[in-house]
């Protein structure tokens, strides 16, 4: 690993291209044509059930924003940096090949079971496939790793966004911008580029006024929100998207925020080529074995848990059976919307993992270090002391030090390479606070999308004890699932913190992904795809393993230690309610491949079982 050490950032980033190309170009394509057998022909949910409301058929670049805006949250920004600690090569490596064998195939095989059955939810899906209560089981355990993922998101965004007035100024214009643009793709034909240009254009403006706007003490007073303030005003955003018609705001917002970060991304990627930034990080460090001050277990398996979303996500799952599927005028669309997305994202994580490793490391341990154990960690790390992070304070105007979570060091370190671009070199705090702004945007964008999924889950659920809360264009249905559900998230992001939620967000992340690649094997196996099944079977039972482990070692070495006995008994219930799941999965599997015959299905496929879409 030694010889990794000094490693150019250029050469991370041309291997991370290639194999994300070939990936898309290989594998996404046998998936598609092979396993799932995507047919253009068939009638999508989009089109069956076009109400004008959730199920609308949306053209395939807009709604890859939508998708890539949704599932790209905090996780591919925030998890690797974390990662960052046991050094870059664990990191990059999940990520490169977690993408192509685990998150693209996740996102890809759930979005196609979502549309072959009325894009309808994961819960519903297992229902159908596996068992009623399986599927009750399944709803229960999904619902609740909702809450804790949005919980978890919106404290990373509130952390993001407080005594930040220009970033939140910005993050607060979007939402105009994107309903001006929603309003012009509904009611003007082929006018997608004509919104994305006015949208951009104005998106630019605002960024730019933003930062001369906030020089004002009048202006800057008004926008320098309390994470009180935002902990109220993130809920009532999430109430908002979750409600009105989705081409109205969510979709356009996720399309234009798309742009912001993508563009980022590719900028960062700029940055690199000019500047050449050399890895500061060791390929491994010493805390690969445990102790770390950032992540306290060892690379063993929680660096699966910690760079969740940058690699496979169970969040994806809950957007891949929720506002997607319903969108997709043609099943062919799905390759580039599911897998395509996955890989950008990946891409994301590996910009994220890097900007921080071209931190030292002693910068990079002094902020992500909690200000009362630094000076332990220091006594324990001789040579870890800060290098050039008075320099950035002084450039930025921030004290630095101690601002644990990852947001602050990823945001330090894509100033830095900014900083370091000819002509750059006096833009350093200004490169700060964008950054910081475009955490935010990819946080949110997440945030609403889920919270609309979360609406029709609850909806779902309800729905068999009402069967009214079934109509989804029942209005008392949708305000008062709405406001319950966006009710229990709001109520932990107001009364918790980001140290507590975050590593129960990653551990039922990834519970959940590995319950959504598991389900999905069953139905591949009722569809008698035979040994194809084991795309999705591996990655699921992998990550299934992987996620207990890392469950109990956080429960009994972190949480019970620690008295922190609330965490440890959801942590317990999300991984007994997953445990169900399994079992009941497991149980189906061995009966389907028992059965030797076939029968034929409505569209004329040769199937194990027929079961209603």
């Amino acid at each position: 690993m030694e010889a990794l050490d000094g490693m150019n950032a250029l050469t991370l980033v041309f291997a991370a291209v290639c194999i994300f190309a070939i990936g898309y170009r290989i594998y996404g394509v046998f998936l598609a044509n092979k396993v799932l057998r995507l047919d253009e022909k068939r009638i999508t949910p989009a089109v069956r059930f076009a109400d004008g409301q959730d199920y609308v058929v949306t053209d395939k670049n807009v709604l890859f924003g939508h998708h890539f805006a949704a599932i790209a949250a905090a996780g591919p920004l925030v998890g690797p940096v974390l990662a960052a600690q046991f050094g870059f090569f664990p990191g990059a490596l999940w990520i490169l090949v977690g993408c192509v064998l685990g998150g693209g195939v996740h996102d890809l095989v759930v979005l196609f079971a979502s549309m072959r059955h009325k894009g309808q939810s994961l819960a519903s899906i297992a229902s159908k496939e596996i068992g009623p209560m399986t599927g009750t089981v399944a709803g229960f355990a999904i619902l609740f790793i909702l809450i804790l993922t949005l919980a978890g998101l919106s404290l990373a965004c509130v952390s993001a966004m407080h005594d930040a007035p220009w970033s939140l100024f910005t993050v607060i214009i979007t939402i105009p911008i994107a309903i001006l643009m929603g309003l012009i793709m509904r009611y003007r034909k082929n006018s997608v580029w004509l919104a994305s240009i006015l949208g951009v254009a104005l998106l630019v403006i605002g960024i730019i006024s933003g930062h001369n706007l906030m020089q004002s003490s009048i202006l800057s007073s008004m926008f320098d929100w309390s994470k009180e303030t935002i902990s109220i005003a993130v809920p009532i955003y999430g109430f908002f998207a979750s409600v009105l018609p989705v081409w109205f705001l969510l979709v356009p917002r996720d399309y234009l925020s798309t742009y912001l970060k993508i563009g980022t991304i590719l900028m960062l990627a700029v940055g690199i080529i000019f500047v050449h930034p050399v890895l500061q990080m060791p390929a491994v460090t010493s805390f690969i074995h445990g102790g770390g001050p950032v992540i306290s277990g060892p690379v063993l398996p929680f660096i699966f848990i910690t760079i969740a979303c940058g690699a496979i996500s169970g969040f994806h799952a809950i957007i891949a059976t929720g506002t997607t599927p319903k969108m997709i005028g043609n099943e062919k669309e799905m390759l580039f919307v599911g897998y395509g997305a996955m890989l950008t994202e990946g891409f994301v994580a590996l910009m994220a993992l890097i900007a921080a490793c071209t931190l030292m490391p002693g910068d990079y341990f002094a902020i992500n270090t909690a200000t009362d154990a630094y000076p332990a960690f220091l006594a324990a790390n001789p040579g870890m002391e800060a290098v050039d992070l008075q320099h950035f304070i002084d450039k930025i105007g921030v004290d630095l030090h101690g601002r644990t979570g990852g947001a602050v060091s990823l945001a330090v370190g894509m100033a830095h390479i900014f900083n370091n671009i000819p002509f750059m070199d006096q833009l350093m705090a200004y490169w700060y606070n964008f950054a910081i702004m475009f955490e935010a945007v990819f946080i949110l964008t997440a945030i609403d999308a889920g919270t609309r999924v979360g609406r029709f889950f609850l909806q779902e659920m309800l729905g068999r004890v009402v069967p009214k809360f079934n109509d989804k264009n029942w209005l008392p249905g949708v305000i008062i699932t709405s406001v319950a559900f966006t009710a229990t998230w709001g109520y932990l992001v107001y009364t918790g913190n980001i140290n507590s939620i975050w590593p129960l967000f990653g551990m039922s992340n990834q519970l959940l992904a590995a319950c959504a690649l598991i389900v999905s094997t069953t139905m591949l196996l009722r569809m008698n795809r035979g040994l194809y099944s084991l795309c999705t079977a591996i990655p699921g039972v992998f990550m299934a393993i992987i996620t207990f482990w890392a469950g109990y070692i956080q429960v009994t070495s972190a949480y019970i230690p620690n008295e922190q006995y609330l965490l440890a008994t959801l942590a317990i219930i999300a991984m007994v309610l997953m445990l169900i799941v399994f079992v009941g999965a497991f149980r189906k599997w061995i009966v389907l491949i028992r059965i030797k015959g076939t029968v034929k299905d409505a569209y004329g496929e040769d199937v194990k079982e027929l079961v209603s879409e």
